[in-house]
């Protein structure tokens, strides 16, 4: 036998006769025998677990919106927790402070703006208290929630942002650029806003032609990743607006396509075969032609919609109408997402909100939170690796996305990118208590002021001042534009 094969690991056990029985010797320890190869694959997080918190810490007695709609309905941050609620005559959603557990009365005041059903809501990240809103009244909405809560509903936003033609059912914060927001609407449109000077900056209508299934950003915001009805995944550079990297039929099925960046610049979709099975797929923009894995999960019919943690390597993924969440852990070696295990309950969810990582209690070891909507209620479900030691535990939190933008708006249009600025979740960046000793802007617009001493900034008697003033200045800009004309033909 050659030195380059050595020789087969075998052990022989022995039976060696003593009185009234036998015992089994092992051989004696030789260098050459190997241990065989172990069966499970070795990974921090293959016993994470998720487990729902206890009824006095979920919000009761909400209705939760009926719409048929893709998109999660909730949206968190370390301060409030929203969701999009059934409302007659338009469109609303509540906004609750994170400590408000329990039953919620059913006239606590709402975000009520909107004139049709609201299709998603997303929190800034930048800015605790800014939330944005799509309707189906063809526009995006910006609304500031003061501190404590709502006292009274919410009608007048801080800007409001009209340029779709049909309903606008996507909207997705910049994540590092500061007052950037994205918004696709199903007349096939993807808007990029400044939103602090209220305005489209980028508006990308030649690329899909048909209806959009999903829009979300990398790592520094330099690329849009969409998915189609023409089952074609497109990678954009989100200031020209062109096409980067495109693969047609990523997943052959009709049903919709979902799709967020992963480690690495790799590209994680959920989709359906061609007889309806949910799949997850793994993608290599450099070479679209084949996927790097692809696996079959069920038979199920709700869309997948995967939430990507960059610290850990997990994706969590939640199917709308399911009662469970799976989630697997990306790796750069084959077959690359990892089947990890799956929270199950008894209840299907409606909905589903992600906190971010600085929203977390690291003390307890927990890696994810989701909100989970029911017919009536929210239930936080916490995931957590189970450890021994309750002090911090550096391996499970690295440094992650903090709250303070590294660009502003106007740099990042002209061409500027920035990574992330990190943050340590180590040193009091524990609870939801902390989130006050965050940098947060002031105002997110250079003419809102915040009224110290004087009446709400949603009482009935200012904002029908906010109506006269906008009235007036309508007229005003009707006025010079006949004044123009009149001395344009002069």
């Amino acid at each position: 036998m050659s030195e380059e094969t050595p020789p087969t690991s075998t052990f022989v056990w022995c039976l060696v006769p003593r009185r009234n029985s036998f015992s089994c010797i092992a051989p004696p320890h030789n260098s050459q025998f190997t241990m065989s190869r172990k069966v499970v694959r070795s990974s921090k997080f293959r016993h994470v677990f998720g487990q729902a918190l206890k009824a006095d810490q979920c919000y009761d007695d909400i209705r939760i919106s009926q719409m048929t709609w893709d998109s999660g309905f909730c949206s968190v941050n370390p301060k409030f927790v929203a969701m999009i609620v059934d409302a007659s005559g338009g469109g609303s959603f509540i906004v609750l402070p994170m400590g408000k557990t329990g039953r919620i009365d059913m006239s606590y005041p709402t975000v009520c703006g909107h004139t049709g059903p609201v299709l998603d809501i997303e929190f800034c990240p930048h800015n605790d208290n800014i939330i944005a809103s799509g309707s189906e009244d063809c526009s995006v909405m910006i609304w500031e929630i003061p501190d404590g809560g709502l006292t009274s509903s919410l009608t007048e936003p801080v800007v409001k942002l009209e340029g779709h033609s049909k309903r606008v059912g996507i909207l997705s914060w910049h994540p590092t650029a500061h007052n950037v927001l994205m918004s696709a609407g199903c007349d096939n449109v993807v808007i990029l806003w400044n939103v602090a000077r209220g305005e489209a900056v980028v508006r990308i209508d030649t690329v899909h032609p048909d209806l959009i299934y999903s829009a979300s950003w990398n790592r520094d915001g330099s690329m849009i990743l969409t998915t189609c009805k023409d089952k074609t995944m497109r990678v954009l550079d989100p200031r020209k607006g062109t096409v980067l990297f495109e693969k047609e039929k990523a997943h052959e099925g009709s049903r919709p396509i979902r799709g967020v960046f992963v480690s690495n610049g790799k590209i994680l979709t959920t989709g359906f075969s061609r007889v309806s099975e949910r799949q997850v797929a793994l993608w290599d923009p450099k070479n679209f032609g084949e996927a790097l894995t692809l696996q079959e999960l069920d038979t199920s019919s709700g869309v997948l919609m995967p939430y990507f943690d960059p610290d850990t390597g997990i994706v969590y993924l939640c199917g709308k109408g399911d009662s469970s969440i799976r989630y697997f852990e990306v790796t750069d070696e084959a077959p690359y997402v990892h089947y990890l295990s799956m929270y199950s309950s008894k209840e299907s969810q409606k909905g589903m909100g992600y906190m971010a990582k600085r929203g977390l209690e690291v003390n307890k070891c927990e890696i994810a939170r989701f909100y989970k909507l029911h017919d009536r209620k929210c239930e936080p479900i916490v995931m957590t690796v189970p450890r021994k030691s309750d002090l911090f535990q550096e391996d499970l939190y690295p440094d992650t996305i903090g709250p303070e933008p590294s660009v502003e708006a106007d740099e990042w249009f002209q061409g500027k990118n920035a990574q992330p600025i990190l943050i340590s979740l180590k040193d009091g960046f524990v609870a939801t208590t902390k989130a006050k000793e965050f940098k947060v802007h002031k105002t997110l617009l250079k003419t809102t002021v915040a009224s110290a001493g004087g009446p709400p900034e949603n009482s009935g008697e200012v904002q029908s001042l906010r109506k006269e003033v906008k009235d007036l200045t309508a007229a005003v800009e009707e006025l010079t534009q006949r004044v123009r004309e009149l001395e344009s033909k002069q």
